[in-house]
Parts: C-alpha cells; structure tokens; sequence
C-alpha cells in the first residue's frame, strides 16, 4: 500500500468516526439504556442509523419513511423522500462510503486479516438487485398494503432485516434494560443471526450489506448518475492497467462507468491510480470542463 492510499484511508476512517459520533452523539444514552426523545430525533438523517440507537440524535431515513407510509393515515411521505432526494443530489453514495457508521464497522471488520473474496460475476450481479427489491417491497408496498387490524404496519425492513437496528440499538438497550432482555424471542435469535452472517460475511467480502441489502444506497443510487459529486477518467493519462479495479471494494468497473451506480466515492481508485488519472469534481466544474472542451473544439 503506498503513503498515499494509507493517507486517504486515515482521512476517511476520522470522517466516518466523526460522522458516527455526531448521528450518535447522546452519550447519557448509553449510560441509562434510554433511548433520546429531543427535538433533533424528527430530523432526517442521511445514514442508515437504526432511531432505537440510545445515542442516535436524529431520525433514520428508511426507518421514517417506512413509519409515515405505514400509518393509520397512510399519508404521503413529502419530507422525508424529500430530504432523501436532497442527500441523494447532493452526495450520492459518497454518504455511503464517508458517512454511515455502519458502513464505517463493514470497512473496519474487512480489514481483519482473513482471504478475500469476490463473488463471480453470475452470482454477484444478479444479487445487486436485491437491495432494490428490499426498497420496493419491504420498505414501500408492504407498509402500505400490509397492514394490522388497525390500519398500522409495522416496518419491516428494520424488524426482519437490518442490522444496523440489531448493533445500534437492540444490544445496547438490552445490556442495560432487564426486561427487555427476558422478553427476547425467535425474531430476536433472527435478527442476530442474520447480524452474524452479514459480520462474518463482512470480513471476506468487501461492503456486503451496501452491495446487497441496503435500501438506502438503492435510493441514492438513483440519483448517482445525475448528483452535484462525480468523478472523472481522464482517458488522455489512463494506461489500462485496472489497478483501480483491483482494488475497488464495490467491484466497480471504473473504465467502462466509473460513475456507477454501486460506487460509493471511497476515492481508493483515485489514491491508487499510478498515472493520477481519475480526478473528483463538483458538477459546476464538470460542466466548466464540458464547456471549455466544447469551446476548444470549436475554434
């Protein structure tokens, strides 16, 4: 690894511990085992942060709009999908790989001595469309269409699925509340199996969870293409030699799209390039850049 990959690797690591400690930054939370109920916890944040987080300051975005849509009233979730598009616009997936903590504990887990693996293409791509599965379905239809006697529904995603909610939220809490820990169940035991599988999964395989289960990378996946944060391949300096490939955690095929929907901005194409070809832009300079070749072209 050269200084210049470990340098950016430090940088990320103090943004993302940075970002952890702000979203969960009610320590008396963790010391009663109670959950912050301030006036922040109706803000939107714009990481996957389970709201049963004892320290978390803020409002989980998946976890709020799965509660606006599964409500008796069933309304229209305008400020929460608002805020969710705002983010996606203006950062993309770089919220992915800077700042979400759960993100940040994948990164960390991976760096554990251990083979590495990355799927075959037949198994990986298809499963990259699992996450947009889960948005659909457990995070939008089934709160709308599945609901109790009272018209409520539960939000499934974060029951049967995150485990972000498991690490943040349900072990804290339990480790200091005795009558939670008595009422533990069979979705308990799930929760924590399907948390294990995806820690151990996170050691050998870079990012599991954003690569296939996350509903939130899906969302702001869609706006990638189009977001304020890019990067750029300048052919002209790119000898081919994939090295950025290589060594991309989100197995992103940087020459063909380097703007891909499954990048999530960590910069190690960038720190790795050895001819300094790939560069990160605001959108007002790619369209100066656009702009200015146009003119070149033109005289």
């Amino acid at each position: 690894m050269t200084q210049k990959e470990k340098k950016q690797n430090r940088i990320r690591l103090a943004i993302q511990l940075i970002a952890a400690t702000l979203v969960n930054g009610y320590a008396a939370g963790f010391a009663k085992g109670r959950i912050f109920t301030g006036a922040s916890k109706g803000v939107c944040l714009p990481v996957l942060n389970c709201y049963s987080c004892p320290g978390a300051l803020g409002a989980c975005p998946i976890g709020a709009l799965q509660a606006v849509l599964g409500g008796h009233k069933h309304n229209f979730a305008f400020y929460v999908l608002g805020m969710m598009m705002l983010f996606g616009v203006v950062l993309g997936r770089l919220i992915c790989g800077f700042l979400c903590p759960f993100g940040m504990i994948q990164d960390l887990l991976h760096r554990i001595p251990s083979p590495k693996w990355k799927l075959p293409k037949a198994i990986d791509q298809p499963l990259r469309y699992l996450k947009y599965v889960i948005l659909v379905v457990m995070v939008i239809l089934l709160p709308i269409f599945l609901t109790n006697d009272f018209g409520i529904a539960p939000p499934y995603f974060c029951k049967w699925v995150c485990p972000a909610g498991t690490l943040e939220g349900a072990f804290p809490l339990m480790s200091k509340n005795v009558s939670l820990r008595s009422a533990i169940g069979a979705l308990f035991h799930w929760k924590v199996f399907v948390l294990i599988v995806i820690v151990l999964s996170s050691v050998v395989i870079a990012r599991p969870f954003c690569k296939y289960l996350c509903p939130l990378g899906a969302f702001y996946g869609l706006f990638h293409r189009f977001g304020c944060y890019q990067l750029h391949l300048d052919d002209a300096k790119c000898t081919g030699c994939k090295s950025c490939e290589r060594n991309c955690p989100m197995n992103v095929e940087i020459l063909k799209n380097i703007n891909s929907v499954e990048c999530i901005r960590c910069g190690k194409c960038k720190a790795i390039c050895p001819t300094h070809a790939i560069e990160s832009q605001h959108v007002l300079e790619s369209f100066t850049r656009k702009t200015h070749t146009t003119n070149s072209c033109t005289k």
